[in-house]
């Protein structure tokens, strides 16, 4: 296990380029397994859940070239298709959730798909029927082996489009059964479908490789199927996720950081719902400018001058990402905002550690958290602590950067699953942060 001990209080000053987006990269590396020609990808972030990924792919038989940094090459002709019955694949499939997405695309072109039950973050329960109902939908048969804890859909005779409107608007869901559907015989409409930059982002390798999609950005996806696809280039846009953590980090630190190349068009709300907390932030070309927030920033309340409350929602609401950078950056704000956490009933309780540094927050039931700020009139406190997620453990990373005094993270491995050399691209800044195993 390694840690991070961080010597808080430090402003910050410099530039900062974000890696490529984790969320699209999982998803995209599946869509290689949809077509025996070779597929470049670009701006792939060198992060653990993604080289896991990279990995399973390898010994399932794909042929994988790394082309310069961030780039490779893949190429999906000679698959080993006994592996994904295999104890090895048993053990690696299930520590990474996003090798749930390998279903969609084995299942479209070989009739046949297997996954154990998934990991990743304890973030409350993730389900996996939107996945599978999906399926179904399609014609394939499901099966699930309790003791192992295995899934497995078979279509021998192929999958037919058919008419769908999903549960929930699962990102992951809707991509995994969008890169079913593309091989499917038939017309397949997804109604309720997710519309992320992430599934735009599919949708547009999907078309580039010969996939017929009608409706990308919307909840409502027509796909008429095809019986082949081809290779393609695609580029990974720049992870919105790092880019909030990013506007957080300078806000608490008061530090000026200019994040390069963000893709302004990509972000959705992101840049307004920092404004709600006082963040100044500028644009410049395609560049986020923040300036050192030296006199603190001031919550805004709504209309009616009732408490401000910020909450995710499917895209393009909020994303449930950065909720937990929103209220760590909200300990320090001038004012009171609520913490309405939606989707994931245990992903605020990182809090404890925050009000063991001085925070004051009311955790009010596992999806709301009131968030008094102290509006700078006294630092938070330098403590230990351990990264439970991916999001969590930023978040008490930026607590403990603005922190008095040196804090200790422990289980920092959460963290690298997201977070491209980290604490590289910190010290660059003039962060004072030292990893050890």
């Amino acid at each position: 296990m390694a840690t991070f001990q961080i010597e808080g209080g430090h402003p910050l000053n410099g530039e900062i380029h974000p890696q490529g987006a984790k969320n699209e990269a999982l998803q995209i590396l599946c869509a290689v397994l949809l077509t025996p020609e070779e597929v470049k990808i670009n701006n792939v972030p060198d992060i653990r859940d993604v080289n896991k990924l990279i990995e399973i792919l390898g010994n399932l038989g794909v042929k994988i070239q790394k082309l310069g940094k961030g780039s490779f090459s893949f190429k999906a002709d000679e698959l080993n298709l006994q592996y994904l019955e295999s104890e090895q694949f048993k053990k690696e499939g299930s520590s990474l959730r996003g090798s749930i997405m390998i279903v969609g695309p084995l299942l479209g072109r070989f009739g046949k798909g297997y996954i154990p039950r998934p990991g990743g973050d304890k973030i409350g329960r993730r389900r996996l029927d939107t996945h599978f109902g999906g399926f179904i939908n399609l014609g394939a048969k499901f099966r699930y082996n309790k003791e192992e804890r295995f899934y497995g859909v078979e279509a021998p005779e192929g999958l037919q489009g058919t008419d769908m409107l999903l549960e929930e608007a699962s990102v992951t869901g809707t991509a995994n059964i969008l890169m079913a559907a593309v091989l499917a015989e038939g017309q397949t409409t997804i109604y309720n479908a997710a519309c992320e930059p992430y599934i735009q982002q599919l949708s547009k390798m999907l078309v580039s490789m010969g996939a017929n999609i009608d409706g990308i950005g919307s909840n409502l996806l027509k796909i008429t199927g095809v019986k082949t696809l081809s290779g393609c280039t695609h580029r990974i846009l720049p992870d919105m996720i790092e880019i909030g953590s990013w506007i957080g980090l300078a806000a608490m630190t008061k530090s000026e950081i200019t994040i390069k190349n963000v893709s302004w068009e990509h972000l959705g709300i992101i840049p307004v719902t920092f404004k709600k907390l006082g963040i100044q932030l500028e644009k410049k070309g395609d560049d986020i400018y923040i300036p050192a927030h030296t006199q603190g920033y001031e919550v805004a309340s709504f209309i009616d001058g009732s408490i401000m409350n910020i909450s995710d929602a499917p895209w393009p609401g909020f994303t449930p990402d950065l909720l937990s950078i929103m209220l760590v950056v909200a300990t320090q704000a001038r004012g009171s905002v609520l913490i309405h956490q939606k989707m994931f009933e245990s992903r605020l309780f990182f809090v404890d550690k925050l009000i063991d540094m001085g925070a004051k927050i009311i955790l009010c039931d596992p999806h709301r958290a009131t968030v008094i700020g102290h509006d700078f009139q006294s630092q938070l406190k330098a403590t230990t602590m351990t990264s439970p997620d991916i999001r969590a453990g930023i978040s008490l990373l930026i607590a403990a950067l603005s922190a008095k005094g040196t804090s200790t993270i422990h289980n920092i491995e959460q963290i690298d699953r997201g977070y491209e050399d980290i604490d590289g691209r910190l010290r660059a800044i003039g962060a004072k942060i030292h990893r050890y195993d």
